[in-house]
């Protein structure tokens, strides 16, 4: 079988590392990530220009056509550079959901926009109490007239401070944590009853605490079969898992080249520390976790159009091994650094952090070894 990235999707990888070369430094990154509102707008726009926002979306509906192994290139390159954009959120998971299960309306409506960098949108779905249950749902939405009226709370929704419209998880019918009776609406963040507290993540991301009281949703706004939705909140965390994944292989390798190049320069007893064998048998241990994380970021990227048992399986393999090989990556780099590892000037303990809230999203390493025993 040939894994080789097709010509357009090594342009788009070219296209996309040039850019972040040129206008993401790390600088600029601890620079804008301190002052409000916590990112460069220009950016987005510019992932627009450069049909980032527009790569995996159909082309009916202002898309390029690609698929997940675009977003796969588009994340590993964002994960090198850090980029906090929420770009998993908005074409991965919002963009993704609206085109497989959307009525024709909201493609029209939306889709175009998400291309174009007019849109941006928060997945609403995590809840305080929940954990990492998707169907464990206290928020409600009750039939009113043609409409519903949505009330509850949502926790972390990463994005939301930016974001114009949330993609949000209600219940409409059963118990808090049947499957059945889950339903996806499309909030805009503007309508009466909607409220945030936000505030900045550990990692240099924004999020918020979404309150929504007697919120009215249109029935239009749906997206697939109301109390239908599970299915489609488990595939879009399935997707999102493998863009994380491919995020994450970016932060190793650069971890992993930057602590080779310290190695080289840094000395102690006279000589530089790269030439001690036991560091260089952690740095090929780093360099093995990163290959083999990418590797399973492949897998689970080519799995997510196979039946939903399988999927799931794949995205949970994958998972394990990117929690495992982040921290395993990131304490060595720190270590290998030694003090300055985790000094705010030194990019290395930023990947780290960011490696460490990859591992919590969708589900950590303990939750997908359970979901993947459960399903073998």
């Amino acid at each position: 079988m040939d894994f080789s990235f097709s010509e357009e999707q090594t342009l788009l990888r070219n296209s996309v590392a040039k850019f972040l070369a040129d206008n993401y430094t790390f600088e600029k990154w601890r620079k804008f990530t301190r002052a409000e509102p916590g990112r460069d707008v220009a950016n987005w726009q510019h992932f627009a220009e450069l049909g980032l926002l527009a790569a995996s979306l159909p082309e009916d509906f202002g898309g390029l056509g690609g698929g997940a192994v675009d977003n796969m290139v588009v994340m590993e390159e964002f994960g090198k550079a850090l980029v906090i954009e929420p770009f998993v959120s908005t074409v991965v998971v919002g963009g993704g959901m609206i085109a497989r299960s959307g009525s024709k309306d909201l493609k029209d409506e939306i889709l175009p926009r998400i291309a174009g960098g007019e849109s941006i949108i928060a997945f609403a779905f995590a809840e305080p109490k929940s954990r990492f249950n998707l169907a464990d749902l206290s928020t409600t939405a009750k039939k009113q007239g043609s409409g519903y009226v949505l009330n509850g709370n949502k926790a972390v929704v990463i994005g939301a401070p930016w974001a114009d419209t949330l993609l949000v998880t209600a219940r409409t019918a059963g118990g808090q944590r049947d499957e059945k009776g889950v339903s996806v609406f499309l909030v805009d963040k503007k309508t009466k009853g909607v409220t945030t507290r936000d505030y900045p993540t550990v990692d240099g991301l924004r999020a918020s605490e979404v309150t929504l009281e007697n919120v009215e949703v249109p029935a239009g706004r749906v997206i697939g079969e109301i109390d239908n939705g599970l299915a489609l909140v488990e595939r879009a965390s399935d997707e999102a898992i493998a863009a994380h994944c491919a995020e994450a292989t970016g932060a190793m390798k650069v971890l992993v080249d930057t602590t080779v190049e310290y190695s080289k320069t840094r000395k102690q007893f006279g000589v530089p520390i790269g030439k001690f064998q036991a560091l260089q048998h952690r740095m090929v241990d780093m360099f093995t976790s990163y290959e083999q994380s990418k590797s399973m970021t492949l897998m689970v990227t080519l799995n997510l159009d196979e039946e939903a048992d399988a999927r799931k399986k794949a995205a949970s393999a994958a998972k394990v091994q990117i929690g495992r090989a982040g921290r395993f990556v990131g304490q060595e780099a720190v270590q290998i650094h030694g003090g300055i590892g985790m000094t705010d000037e030194l990019n290395v303990g930023h990947y780290f952090k960011r490696l460490t809230m990859i591992d919590t999203l969708f589900g950590n390493v303990d939750h997908h070894l359970k979901r993947f025993v459960a399903l073998s």
